[in-house]
């Protein structure tokens, strides 16, 4: 489904978890992008990260307003794809399955609380490590490949990765190659919210598309300009262009 310039798969949540523990089963590996409004605005404005997100697997929809958006346009995604809904879906599929997840990235502590919440909740789970890099280590070529060594000696069938938008693209572009089997996900900060380091919102905020407003009220000076001045002009235009395509001939709905 192509929405204002980017193409999303639409699938549910539970067909994400399916589909990457069916690839995993078959000897193959991949990418999913959970793509909320800085990620769609950041690809539109920035060539060389749209051609990072076409190289992804998978492409859902972490965001309501981009659900909303693709209703309005007439060809509406089936629910939305949180990354931080994923780790822990896919990690209960992962222990069912007898797959190994790995997580990287994260606040400091954020990583081993998390792992401890999944363990908890997932007994049979194997977590093949977690690794919480210094903040800069991407530009560090030393620290750069501690950090990818270790991730390969570990061999994990998942590897999440929270570090924000698009510092996680970047480092899984580099690193997927190294580890053609395994499935890996940009979470941002998803280990934090599972850690519980940071309150998340309220399931009524999520499923009407109030989760934005929640984290500016916990983080007001490092959010306000990403959902304010450039976020909620980028939302309008996502609508109202979605209003416009609907008017025009049906033709699988690209924008």
């Amino acid at each position: 489904m192509r929405l204002h310039g980017l193409s999303f798969h639409a699938i549910s949540e539970a067909r994400c978890v399916e589909h990457i523990l069916r690839n995993l089963d078959a000897g193959r590996g991949g990418w999913v992008i959970t793509a909320n409004l800085d990620h769609h605005r950041r690809a539109l404005r920035d060539q060389s990260y749209s051609l990072l997100c076409q190289k992804a697997s998978l492409l859902v929809a972490d965001g309501m307003l981009t659900v909303f958006a693709s209703r309005l346009q007439g060809t509406p995604l089936p629910e939305r794809v949180a990354g931080s809904d994923l780790i822990s879906s896919l990690s209960a599929g992962a222990a069912g399955h007898g797959r190994s997840i790995y997580l990287l990235g994260g606040w400091p502590g954020s990583a081993e609380g998390a792992r401890c919440v999944l363990e908890r909740r997932h007994p049979d789970l194997r977590i093949a490590g977690t690794d919480c890099p210094p903040m800069g280590f991407e530009d560090d070529a030393a620290e750069f490949e501690r950090v990818a060594s270790a991730v390969v000696e570990a061999a994990p069938d998942i590897v999440l990765v929270a570090l924000g938008s698009p510092k996680q693209e970047l480092l899984i572009a580099r690193l997927r190659g190294r580890l053609p089997r395994t499935w890996w996900l940009g979470v941002g900060i998803g280990f934090s919210f599972l850690s519980g380091h940071v309150r998340r919102a309220p399931r009524w905020m999520q499923r009407v598309g109030l989760e934005w407003l929640h984290r500016l009220a916990q983080e007001p000076r490092r959010l306000a300009r990403r959902y304010l001045i450039e976020g909620m002009p980028f939302a309008l235009g996502l609508l109202l262009c979605a209003s416009r395509q609907r008017l025009l001939p049906r033709s699988g709905g690209r924008a």
